[in-house]
């Protein structure tokens, strides 16, 4: 077991499954029904309007399957609406409802607050390296999972 606390994979899975319990925790705290993916989702509709479902799991770093659930428990929840394009019969525009856009308004504490627990066990300094080296690590490495698509977005909009 030694060896394995010493792989970097592992730990990130770790931290990834105890960063998840921590937003649940949070989350029904204060009553709030929402995953950290859900929310990834509604930040983006917020910040991209009128995205096609392809482009969303492009921008999240997700697969196609799993946001067209996430999504489509979204759209019952009256949080996103999806609109056929009229460029495109086959693809929906996703949008957020005013149902939505008062959830992210309402949910931004809760989501600071897993954020601060998360992080908590690092002092200031440890938190900006932390985050520095991460955001080293997955934009030199998105070439090998779900976020190419985002970085070839990121650079079509410079």
């Amino acid at each position: 077991m030694t060896k394995l606390f010493n792989y970097p994979a592992h730990l990130i899975r770790r931290l990834h499954q105890i960063s998840v319990a921590i937003f649940a925790a949070e989350a029904r705290a204060t009553g709030c029904d929402l995953t950290p993916v859900q929310y990834g989702v509604l930040v983006t509709l917020r910040e991209h309007p009128g995205v096609d479902q392809a482009t969303l799991a492009g921008l999240i770093s997700h697969d196609r399957v799993t946001i067209g659930g996430v999504v489509a428990r979204l759209e019952a929840r009256g949080y996103v609406r999806r609109k056929v394009r009229a460029d495109d019969r086959r693809a929906r525009s996703l949008t957020l409802t005013k149902a939505g856009e008062a959830l992210l308004q309402n949910v931004e504490p809760v989501v600071i607050s897993a954020q601060d627990r998360l992080m908590s066990p690092l002092d200031d300094a440890d938190q900006q390296e932390f985050l520095r080296m991460i955001r080293i690590m997955t934009e030199t490495s998105d070439k090998f999972g779900r976020g190419a698509l985002h970085q070839q977005m990121l650079r079509a909009e410079d």
